[in-house]
């Protein structure tokens, strides 16, 4: 049996053992790792910085992995040189180890530049699962980081340490982020993605030195000036780590240098991975290894296969919640180029195509990535654009929903994060009867990474899969391992009605943040108000009814039903603001006054002196509806939108829905209320209303689908109640409504609501009044509080000191 040493148990490595195994699974094989941790994927390490993952959830082979195949792993041991006449690899503690193939999978470091006071206390690197352990240990809230660097490996650090509560700034040489992958536009979409999420962006900014005596306390430029800093890291490249092979002689230039089927000057020796350099490339992203490892095991097993060919620079990521396709040329500034462009500010898209002779030859694509595919396929085939030159930044979609799988080569990597190409997930479909997206990652791990290719995983499964099924069921938490849908049969068939009857039975007797507040709504839905209320498992601002803001202070909006008020009303609010020193009162987006920086013990006096009902702006609830003064004052009104929006507020007001709920009803198509962004929207029209669901005006900006077009203000109203119950008994907690939308789809509710039985309109509209009689306003607690502490202020512990001895 032929002995196969590999040095590096990393992604590249490995996954050319993989290979290997399903080639020829007769080789004596002993791998070597610097790091005493068994293979994981590097790319999720930003998941465990930022808390997301645990360290044990992105590990790739287990050690019972190694075991099965009698594979020896030899973890945290560093192989010091190469006997190439003997052919032995020997280790740091003069162990050897004979080879008759050896594959160098050395991967890379982080290169540190040569900045004075790189070594003090506090300054690190952002590679390794350790040193994402190190990190995750200094991690606090409000701790002064600074990141040097603006690429992607930078951009994930700050994140994750951002996630953890510390004041991150991004400090990048560059005059953009990530310049190797974007330009200047497509750089400042992210910085301003980064700054909205509270990260403090500096560029270009050359770092000079970074000071402090013995650990690091800040940063300082060449321009002079300078920033606090308790944590560095330093993300500013890597470097092929190529030393073990140019100490045994091969050829190395930046990498080891290797032919088209990895091979080194020395026949007997292979290299795979970012310690290579191919036809004067090296590599930092992980798709093309992922092919140089099947290359490799092709040619280390005498199997025919293709020779390796670096593909066009790639990069497929999703950075901070916005998407990024970035591929081949992306300088215009090259000889004969052309460039097409569109952005939308508003929607965080932008579109950079590049053009020679009529030929794509890069791209840039941020925020909108769905027409990568169509792209990549006009860049590879090299086709001649002429005739398409109107259709370049929106290429025709025919009506065939499975065309672009089809038009994709078996070749092609779905998933770049994990090497996972279209034939393998085919294969995968066929030999092993997959069907659904969860058992697709289990069996390629496609879609396991940054989960950009989801979606088209789901294509790929919907077209080939004979029998797909569309994955809806969402486990609640750890604590209570059950699908919402699942839980929903239990709680309702055991007559469940208490949070700790159901964690008890079916729970971990605990519960958490996440499940408490979940099974509390869902068992105030399920048994209509009518179950044991458990205060204690509701979040802070449903336990005392008002929105705490980041002072402790909590904010009080009366309802005004339709954004309808009255002098009183006014001068009650305006009296209360003076009476109680509120610092702000302010006119809210959904048509209401709110009062801002009302102390907790004050709550129920205002609550009192105000004399109007709660508002609900705290909650996971009916917020408001908002309307425009429609036929009653409006030339252009059809409909008397106020009457019938200040109607739908009184018929739902103070329940209950799985997130917030707005709504808004208009006079006419001319929307001046917005009810085609909102969860709930009723459009008035010359003799006829519209109902639209799931509309959304926030992060993201989603036009409602119209749900039905009915004659009546009545009928309007009614298939508003028939959608909000249905959404009430089926979505998931903190699932907004055009998720819910999304995710079931309009034809399925219009099947289950207004289209549904009469028998089944009836028991959703029964259940609603149920649910509706036994609703108050909950300021109405204000007399009768709670508990006896409900509305007392807490006041910080203060440390005593203890007297001292004479």
């Amino acid at each position: 049996m032929k002995k196969l040493v590999v040095v590096g148990n990393g992604m590249a490595g490995v996954a050319c053992v993989e290979h290997i195994l399903k080639h020829k699974p007769d080789f004596d094989i002993t791998i070597f790792g610097d790091e005493t941790h068994v293979n994981y994927n590097r790319i999720m390490l930003s998941l465990v910085l930022a808390g997301e993952k645990s360290a044990d959830e992105i590990v790739l082979n287990d050690i019972d992995w190694y075991r099965s195949h009698s594979i020896r792993a030899r973890l945290g041991v560093k192989v010091a040189r190469i006997d190439r006449a003997a052919r032995l690899v020997i280790d740091e503690e003069g162990e050897a180890a004979p080879y008759d193939r050896l594959i160098l999978a050395t991967g890379s470091s982080a290169f540190i530049p040569p900045i004075p006071g790189v070594d003090k206390k506090n300054v690190h690197v952002f590679r390794t699962l350790d040193d994402t352990r190190h990190l995750t240990a200094k991690a606090r809230k409000g701790l002064k980081v600074a990141v040097i660097g603006g690429g992607l490996l930078g951009l994930e650090a700050a994140r994750g340490l951002q996630v953890r509560g510390c004041d991150v700034t991004v400090v990048h040489l560059g005059s953009s982020l990530m310049d190797k992958q974007l330009d200047a536009t497509g750089g400042e979409y992210l910085k301003r993605r980064l700054e909205d999420l509270g990260i403090r962006v500096m560029l270009p900014k050359q770092t000079a030195a970074l000071t402090g005596n013995g650990k690091v306390e800040g940063l300082r430029f060449a321009s002079g000036d300078q920033i606090d800093a308790e944590l560095v890291v330093i993300a500013t490249g890597i470097r092929p780590n190529a030393e073990l092979a140019r100490d045994a002689g091969l050829h190395v230039n930046r990498g080891i240098v290797v032919n088209d089927f990895l091979e080194t000057s020395d026949p007997a020796i292979f290299a795979v991975g970012e310690c290579t350099e191919h036809r004067g490339q090296t590599f930092g992203l992980v798709a093309p290894l992922f092919d140089q490892a099947r290359v490799l095991a092709a040619k280390i097993t005498e199997q025919p296969g293709p020779a390796f060919a670096a593909p066009a620079p790639a990069a497929k990521l999703k950075i901070m919640g916005v998407d990024i396709y970035s591929a081949g040329v992306i300088d215009e500034s090259e000889p004969e180029t052309e460039v097409v462009r569109y952005e939308d500010p508003g929607l965080g898209a932008y579109k950079k195509l590049l053009l020679r002779n009529n030929r794509l030859i890069g791209m840039i694509l941020v925020g909108d990535i769905e027409d990568e595919h169509i792209y990549m396929d006009w860049m590879r085939s090299a086709a001649d654009l002429s005739g398409m030159r109107r259709q370049l930044l929106f290429p025709p979609r025919g009506v065939d929903t499975g065309l672009s799988i089809a038009e994709m080569p078996d070749s092609e990597t779905i998933c770049g994060c994990n090497g996972v190409r279209k034939g393998d997930i085919i294969q995968a479909i066929h030999r092993h009867g997959v069907t659904t997206l969860h058992q697709l990652k289990e069996r390629t791990r496609a879609s396991t990474s940054c989960g950009t290719c989801a979606g088209t995983c789901e294509k790929l499964l919907r077209a080939v899969a004979p029998d797909f099924q569309e994955e809806t069921a969402t486990t609640l938490c750890s604590c209570v391992p059950f699908s919402y849908e699942r839980l929903r049969e239990i709680v309702r068939g055991q007559k469940l009605k208490s949070v700790e009857e159901v964690l008890a039975v079916y729970g971990n007797r605990k519960g958490c943040e996440v499940c408490k507040p979940a099974l509390s709504y869902m068992l105030d839905m399920l048994w209509c108000g009518e179950h044991d209320e458990d205060r204690s498992a509701r979040f802070i601002n449903d336990r005392v009814h008002a929105n705490i803001q980041k002072d402790g202070t909590f904010s009080v909006v009366p309802r005004m039903r339709g954004g309808v008020t009255t002098p009183d009303e006014l001068r009650r609010i305006a009296d209360v603001a003076e009476k109680y020193n509120v610092p702000m009162v302010k006119v809210t987006g959904s048509q209401r006054l709110d009062l801002l920086g009302v102390k907790k013990s004050d709550l129920p006096a205002v609550w009192r002196d105000l004399g109007m009902a709660s508002g609900q702006a705290y909650t996971k609830g009916v917020r408001m509806v908002k309307t425009c003064v429609g036929s009653e004052f409006c030339r252009f009104g059809t409909q008397d939108s106020t009457s019938a929006g200040i109607e739908l507020e009184r018929r739902l007001e103070n329940l209950f829905t799985p997130h917030k709920f707005k709504m808004g009803v208009v006079g006419c198509p001319r929307n001046c209320a917005e009810a085609t962004v909102k969860d709930l929207g009723l459009i008035g029209q010359d003799g006829s209303w519209q109902v639209v669901v799931g509309g959304a005006a926030g992060k993201s900006v989603r036009k409602a689908d119209l749900l039905i077009t009915v004659e009546t203000t009545e009928q309007a109203l009614e298939a508003g109640e028939l959608f909000f119950q249905y959404y009430r008994e089926n979505g998931n907690y903190l699932e907004r409504s055009y998720d819910f939308v999304e995710r079931l789809g309009i034809e399925k509710i219009r099947k289950e609501t207004v289209y549904a039985p009469d028998e089944v309109k009836r028991g959703l509209l029964e259940r609603l009044a149920r649910s509706k009689a036994l609703s108050h306003d909950a300021w109405l607690e204000g007399a009768q509080p709670f508990t006896p502490t409900q509305f007392v202020q807490i006041q910080p512990m203060q440390t005593i000191e203890e007297p001292q001895l004479v």
